[in-house]
């Protein structure tokens, strides 16, 4: 008998040429004041070639770790959940899409009146999961059942501006490793994505190490650690590196560097 294996996936977009659901977008993002409801809309796809998918909406929170992978919770555990305050359709939370259909969720966020905290952003995670497993067959040819679930990051953010603030706690060169290894804080009250970009010359030569930019995402408060990998293979001399962290504020950008040798 072959062994049936049944499969969890977070924020999948397809799985097989036989089974998969598509959710767009993944991120969405609520800017209202207290006791006021918005609406946005969110669109799911069964990209399944044969098989119709029988799909729950469920809640839960979520945050990062210091790395930047995401760590799932139950809903209304963390301090800046706002679960409570999301709802769909009724005729929403349980529905059927046959192979190729999709469907428009409406996604309303309501803020209690009376605030329960002085957060200025809160999150939540919103899933679309699938009840009824379907067949499939592994990499290895043994029978699976396959079940599907995906999720929207939910942010929110009160009408009210708030400042960003990235502040870089640590700047190192890993010898052994050959790259840099970057800490920073998220000292904002809000949410805060940007790009790291990174250039590294060779102070001897003047020859410049190529540095690919790197995609972060953080909450307040995250103090995340960054690898900075090196493009090609360090020459022996001394190096000047210089990092620069934007985070989407037009009138500050975050800048580190770091003097180091290579022998």
């Amino acid at each position: 008998m072959n062994k049936i294996t049944f499969l969890f996936y977070f924020l999948v977009i397809q799985i097989s040429a036989q089974t998969g659901i598509s959710v767009s977008p993944p991120r969405v993002y609520f800017d209202s004041g207290s006791g006021s409801s918005s609406t946005q809309k969110i669109t799911v796809t069964n990209v399944s070639t044969k098989n119709s998918l029988d799909l729950a909406v469920s809640l839960g929170d979520w945050q990062y770790d210091q790395y930047g992978e995401n760590m799932m919770h139950a809903a209304n555990t963390l301090k800046n959940s706002c679960a409570s305050w999301i709802s769909v359709k009724k005729s929403d939370n349980y529905f059927t899409l046959a192979p190729g259909e999709r469907k428009e969720l409406d996604v309303t966020i309501t803020v209690p009146a009376i605030a329960k905290d002085t957060l200025s952003s809160h999150t939540a995670l919103l899933y679309i999961s699938q009840m009824n497993p379907v067949d499939d067959v592994d990499s290895k040819g043994a029978n699976i059942k396959v079940s599907i679930r995906s999720g929207i990051k939910i942010f929110h953010k009160s009408a009210e501006a708030v400042t960003k603030k990235v502040e870089i706690k640590d700047l190192k060169f890993d010898k052994a490793k050959s790259n840099l290894a970057l800490q920073f804080e998220n000292q904002s009250s809000i949410w805060v994505d940007g790009k790291i970009s990174t250039e590294i010359i060779n102070t001897s030569t003047g020859k410049k190490v190529p540095v690919d930019d790197i995609v972060f995402y953080t909450l307040p408060g995250d103090l995340r650690k960054i690898t900075i990998p090196m493009g090609s293979v360090l020459e022996k001399g001394s190096y000047n590196a210089s990092v620069m962290i934007d985070y989407g504020d037009p009138s500050s950008l975050e800048i580190g560097e770091l003097n180091f040798n290579y022998e």
